[in-house]
């Protein structure tokens, strides 16, 4: 399957530290042929942080896409029914929207475009990066992968001797994941041995 042609919603949440693995993937979206509408919350725009400025952050976006960011929910509301996207990706995932989406909370821009999609039965691919997900965040994970049209990028433990619960998506499997997403597939192994202590990647 291609990519070309295909709309999708980019969202981003606050892990600030893992956009620069993000950026070169939703880069490789765009070079395939697909749309990319970006998608942030609140923290992403507004919170400067070692890692960078709100504001360069979604400059950045959008050059990357060609589009302005979505950064309301009145924005991100028509994704569903007026401008339907073909696939949803959340990308980092941070545990804080992560429990939200779980339990049906739309208070962002991103969670309202993540519903917008499964409004319409569509792909939904989370990359998640929670320093909880193996604390008392697992249970909304858990009911997440359990959840239909909801899939994942393989993730692991990132810090297993520092931080024990914690779990980040390996993004460069990312592409990989909406392909098979769009077949309505997870891509596998889901969880995997993904990391030394220090690799971003």
């Amino acid at each position: 399957m291609s990519l070309k042609g295909k709309r999708i919603g980019f969202g981003l949440t606050g892990s600030h530290c893992t956009y620069d693995a993000v950026m070169p993937e939703i880069e490789k979206l765009v070079k395939e042929g697909a749309e990319v509408l970006p998608i942030v919350t609140y923290t992403v725009k507004t919170t400067n942080t070692r890692f960078g400025e709100g504001e360069e952050w979604v400059k950045k976006l959008e050059e990357i896409t060609g589009n302005e960011v979505i950064d309301t929910i009145v924005k991100a509301e028509p994704l569903g029914p007026k401008i339907p996207l073909d696939c949803m990706v959340i990308a980092p995932l941070t545990g804080n929207s992560m429990s939200k989406l779980a339990n049906a909370m739309t208070d962002s821009p991103v969670l309202m475009a993540a519903k917008a999609t499964m409004r319409n039965h569509r792909p939904v691919v989370l990359g998640i990066s929670t320093n909880d997900a193996l604390g008392l965040n697992g249970v909304n994970l858990m009911r997440l992968m359990a959840a239909k049209n909801i899939y994942f990028i393989p993730f692991g433990q990132d810090a297993p001797h520092t931080k024990p619960n914690s779990m980040v998506a390996k993004m460069s499997l990312l592409r990989d994941t909406v392909l098979a997403a769009l077949e309505g597939k997870q891509l596998q192994p889901v969880i995997i041995e993904k990391f030394r202590d220090n690799d971003p990647s």
